[in-house]
């Protein structure tokens, strides 16, 4: 089935020769705290601490580098929820090219002003991921931009397979991976590399359960829509696109579970990581603790690796949810 699929394990492999020197390659740290609560070791595969602050930069550095030159002269352009095109900025211009973003407007000013710092061109179109699409495809057709999805492209997902062969290296016997879930890229890429190093390991997407919009198309074994709607875990939120090539097929070939949290377990799971772990993460990136304190995993027979995705949190809400707010836009999405 492996060999079926749109990304290899050897995909991955290549990504990792390529994104070399660009890319850190993030720290694996035990958590006493977790071990403790869950009775398994648990391993913290810190990627929040990737140079633009998220995973996004593995996926955006693999796919700018698989460009020909003349593509890359012609600048790229992507729809983000904010991570993906602070990465691609990052990693564009790297390269000598020029990334032009597409955002919604539920997208936090934080990332924003991040991404236009990092030199891009960035444009605040709609209220959904979707509709900032709707604008990268207009600047594919009149501008002739090149476009760099956030998840649903081969090499966006082998770049981020990369991870998930750092976390067996570092963790040769691990169980379980959990892995956050939004459009499908992270997740395929991880559980892709993960299962053809280690087939027996089990791979568990962790979402919110406002939106999700990966869990909605593999419960109608299809890709459908969501009402995108505000979420401590922002960067999981928007669409898989229903014309969805890649990550859709992957995800509901390789993970054995998905698991929808609430907002009160997001917040929990920052405080723990804050707490506990001395580690600053936004909501997505804390889906994995979030998972472990819920026991909402039930019983864990083996090693853990837990994925903390990034960092690029508001820290005035941050600091909101440290000191115990538990569903900052529960008013605004009720």
């Amino acid at each position: 089935m492996m060999t079926t699929l749109p990304v290899t394990l050897s995909d991955i492999e290549q990504a990792v020769r390529r994104i070399q020197g660009r890319v850190l390659r993030t720290p694996f740290t035990l958590s006493a705290a977790l071990a403790e609560r869950c009775g398994v070791p648990v391993g913290l595969k810190l990627e929040h601490h990737q140079t633009t602050g998220s995973f996004k930069l593995r996926g955006a550095t693999n796919a700018v580098l698989s460009l020909s030159p003349e593509d890359r002269a012609r600048g790229v352009v992507a729809a983000s929820t904010g991570n993906h095109g602070r990465a691609l900025a990052h990693a564009a211009s790297a390269e000598g090219s020029v990334a032009t973003i597409c955002m919604s407007r539920l997208v936090p000013d934080n990332k924003v002003s991040e991404i236009r710092r990092l030199g891009a061109t960035v444009r605040i179109v709609g209220r959904s991921q979707d509709e900032a699409q709707l604008e990268v495809d207009r600047l594919v057709a009149e501008d002739g931009l090149v476009m760099v999805p956030p998840f649903d492209a081969p090499a966006v997902v082998a770049g981020q397979g990369t991870l998930g062969l750092e976390i067996v290296e570092a963790m040769p016997d691990v169980a379980t991976v959990l892995v956050p879930l939004s459009g499908g890229g992270l997740a395929a890429g991880v559980a892709a590399a993960v299962k053809g190093r280690s087939p027996k390991t089990r791979v568990i997407g962790l979402t919110m359960a406002r939106g999700a919009a990966m869990k909605a198309s593999l419960d109608a074994g299809r890709p459908v829509a969501v009402e995108e709607v505000a979420s401590l875990a922002d960067s999981l939120g928007g669409g898989i696109g229903l014309d969805n090539g890649v990550t859709f097929r992957m995800c509901r070939a390789l993970l054995d579970d998905v698991i929808l949290l609430s907002e009160a377990e997001i917040a929990a799971g920052m405080r723990h990581a804050y707490a506990q772990e001395r580690e600053v993460v936004e909501g997505a990136g804390a889906v994995g603790i979030a998972a472990l304190l819920s026991a909402r995993l039930g019983r864990l027979d083996g090693p853990v690796a837990v994925i903390l995705s990034g960092r690029n949190v508001d820290m005035d809400l941050h600091r909101r949810v440290i000191n115990g707010e538990t569903d900052p836009f529960g008013e605004k999405t009720a």
